[in-house]
This record gives C-alpha cells, structure tokens and sequence, in this order.
C-alpha cells in the first residue's frame, strides 16, 4: 500500500464518519441553541432542561436515518474488502 492509498483510505473514512454523523450532531446543536435562546428568553437558568428534548430529537433522527447511515457504513465496509482482495 502506497501513501497515496493510505490517504485515499483516511479521506474516504473521514467522509463517512462526516456523512453518518452529521444528521446526529446538527439536530443537537440546533436543538441545544434554541432550548438555549429560549432559556435566554424567558430566564430560566435550569441545565436539565436541554437534555430531555436533545435526547428525544437524536433518537428520532437515528430512527430517521438508521437506513440511510447503514448503507452508507455498508457500502463503506464493501470497498474496504473490496480493496484488502485486490492485494
């Protein structure tokens, strides 16, 4: 395996992980902000408060995009044998 490959292998990884988590990590932030302005607007400084909205909204974007995360993984793991047969 050259450099190049290696780096092809670390590019294409850190694309996956980017599209498999993504969804996840942009549905928290924006859910933590508005629960955030919110608290800001009506000063109520609890800090459980987040968690249980942030929890509900991940879990049901997992349920939304379970599909579309495992073929993506999937499809990963397949170039991934694909590349390990062809040495």
């Amino acid at each position: 395996m050259t450099g190049a490959e290696a780096l092809d292998i670390a590019r294409d990884s850190i694309w996956v992980l980017l599209l498999v988590s993504g969804p996840i990590m942009l549905v928290a932030l924006a859910v933590g902000t508005a629960i955030g302005i919110l608290q800001a607007l009506t000063q109520v400084q609890e800090a459980t408060i987040v968690f249980v909205p942030k929890i509900f909204a991940v879990f049901l974007v997992l349920l939304l995009m379970l599909p579309f995360m495992a073929q993506q993984l999937s499809s990963y793991m397949n170039e991934m044998f694909a590349r390990i047969g062809s040495y």
